[in-house]
């Protein structure tokens, strides 16, 4: 039987590990107890025969789900920032974007949620959990975790999708990443009115990555999408769907009544 080829990109070395010091020595590394910010991407989809509902009943869930949400937003432990999918994806109608340093906040709004009526007519379509922290590739001096807070929700449009490499892109040497990268953050730096959030999920949800792109232009972002395909990092995409565009809006309006 004859063997199959070896991709193409098999045939590149593997480098040293960052780790390395001059000497070949391996420096230990220290654990991260960092303080960070975990994220959460939760979609939702509502069952249409809530729709049948008299309007005074809907108003009335309505009424008692957005007070829920209103609460959490004035807490000081929380952000959550809120957008409607309505018109603009079929299998999802809104989405909750929550942020804590404490994971167990999302477990703890959510329980207040599901209590509410409208949970009953309520279906998580979609969850991404991740963490938020400084990439490698961008800041090489300073540690991953440091000055890294986040404010989200500034565009009117919120660009989100689950984000996984191939193995072969950690096969490949930190020197070969790192070139990959800067061609990469060249050719994403003339698209200012995106700006990019991506946090990091490694074995805390299905996916590596959680990617991000807030702006108030869509056709900049897919102008800036369309570039990327062109890059070299593009061909060690693995996954990079199902992608989302959300349009941020009051919890009043993350569906009508």
């Amino acid at each position: 039987m004859t063997a199959e080829p070896a991709p193409a990109h098999a045939a590149r070395p593997r480098g040293p590990m960052v780790e390395l010091d001059p000497s070949g020595r391996v420096n230990p590394k220290e654990p991260d107890r960092a303080r960070r910010q975990f994220l959460n991407y939760a979609f939702f989809r509502i069952d249409p025969a809530f729709r049948r509902l008299p309007r005074e009943e809907r108003c009335a869930l309505h009424r008692e789900y957005v007070e829920v949400l209103r609460r959490w937003a004035a807490r000081d432990d929380v952000i959550l920032r809120t957008y409607t999918l309505e018109g603009l994806r079929a299998d999802c109608d809104f989405m909750l974007w929550r942020i804590a340093h404490d994971v167990r906040r999302f477990n703890e709004m959510q329980r207040d949620l599901n209590a509410t009526g409208m949970a009953g007519w309520l279906s998580p379509a979609y969850s991404f959990l991740s963490l938020q922290k400084r990439s490698q590739y961008v800041n090489r001096i300073e540690g991953s975790g440091q000055g890294v807070e986040l404010l989200p929700g500034e565009g009117q449009f919120l660009f989100v999708y689950p984000f996984v490499k191939t193995r072969a892109w950690y096969a490949l040497s930190p020197h070969a990443r790192q070139g990959m990268m800067d061609e990469h953050i060249h050719v994403s730096a003339p698209f200012k009115g995106v700006r990019l959030n991506t946090s990091y999920s490694y074995g805390i949800d299905d996916q590596e990555f959680v990617v991000a792109f807030d702006s108030d232009y869509p056709q900049e972002f897919v102008d800036l999408v369309g570039r990327l395909r062109f890059t070299e990092a593009s061909l060690y995409t693995q996954r990079d769907t199902p992608m989302f565009t959300c349009l941020k809006t009051t919890p009043e309006n993350i569906f009508t009544p």
